[in-house]
């Protein structure tokens, strides 16, 4: 994954509620001091789940051209498990979309137990080219597999292709671009499925994308990953989502969807990527559960404590 530090300032806005009684004119039941409550969603489907998740898997049975792979779920370990993440930069040199070729960077070192398998070449709707050989390095290794895929903010032909199709209200703003994010998950799955590759889990990755910017508007772009992240579910998947506190809250402000998180620390440390499994780095209100730092020009990754239990929730055994 490519990181830049371009973080925006949060605005912090106090809102006064209104009369405590009706003696009190003005008065403030809030205690002194007291958060106010995150923002949890921002656009709800308007479709009944149940059809629109029976309409996913059918979409994706028609799409995917080859069969859903058997999912084997890893042993619980004990300890911190070291692992990696690979994508588009992996891939041979001169591959990919003009803004995205790919860099022919290493693979994971040989201590990686697991894997984190990148779907997109970038921005959403556009396929890591080289993914069929990465889950085959994974299978030939058996090591454990996972993925993660970016999603972006949608163009206006994206838009207009894709804002009808959905869950969501697409006659309003923020459903059509919800429906855009999710026709981006529900992609990401046919090239995932059709690579060959089996994850209990996609982990959504929220970060600023050079040359396929987010807006300045956070309901906007909180629109799109709702979108993103209910594909994914309608899918079938368990979702979580990859970021820094400071780069989620630069394109989402202060939303929280409350799921499960893998944390990143940047070019630093082992030492640093775990104290990010602490509570004070979290990123949306979820519960970390997996580091990651750059050294040896890899991305690398350890589990956060308790994951080692319960490797099966989010890594498929190969």
């Amino acid at each position: 994954m490519r990181r830049r530090a371009g973080i925006l300032t949060l605005l912090a806005v106090g809102v006064l509620a209104a009369c405590s009684s009706p003696d009190a004119p003005g008065a403030d039941p809030t205690p002194s001091g007291a958060p106010t409550p995150r923002p949890t969603t921002v656009v709800e489907p308007t479709q009944d789940p149940e059809t629109a998740r029976l309409a996913a898997l059918a979409r994706l049975a028609e799409q995917a051209a080859a069969d859903v792979p058997q999912r084997r779920a890893a042993r619980p370990r004990s300890g911190e498990v070291l692992g990696a993440d690979v994508s588009w930069p992996q891939c041979p040199s001169g591959m990919g979309i003009p803004e995205r070729r790919t860099l022919g960077r290493p693979m994971p070192l040989p201590e990686a137990e697991f894997v984190v398998l990148g779907l997109t070449n970038g921005p959403g709707h556009t396929a890591n080219p080289c993914l069929a050989d990465q889950v085959r390095w994974v299978r030939d290794r058996h090591l454990l597999a996972a993925a993660y895929a970016v999603v972006s903010l949608p163009d206006r032909t994206a838009v207009a292709a894709d804002g009808s199709s959905g869950p969501y209200d697409g006659s309003t703003r923020l459903g059509a671009l919800a429906n855009a994010g999710y026709q981006q998950a529900l992609a990401n799955v046919v090239t995932m499925r059709r690579a060959g590759l089996a994850t209990p889990v996609v982990w959504v990755d929220v970060e600023p994308v050079p040359d396929f910017d987010w807006s300045p508007d956070a309901e906007a772009n909180g629109a799109v990953v709702e979108g993103a992240v209910r594909g994914y579910r309608y899918a079938g998947y368990r979702v979580g989502v990859y970021s820094t506190p400071a780069l989620w809250a630069g394109v989402l402000g202060d939303l929280a969807l409350g799921l499960p998180e893998w944390r990143a620390a940047g070019q630093t440390s082992r030492d640093e990527a775990r104290r990010r499994c602490a509570a004070d780095w979290s990123i949306q209100g979820g519960a970390g559960v997996l580091g990651q730092w750059v050294e040896a020009e890899r991305d690398q990754d350890l589990t956060c404590p308790g994951t080692s239990a319960r490797m099966g929730h989010w890594f498929q055994q190969y």
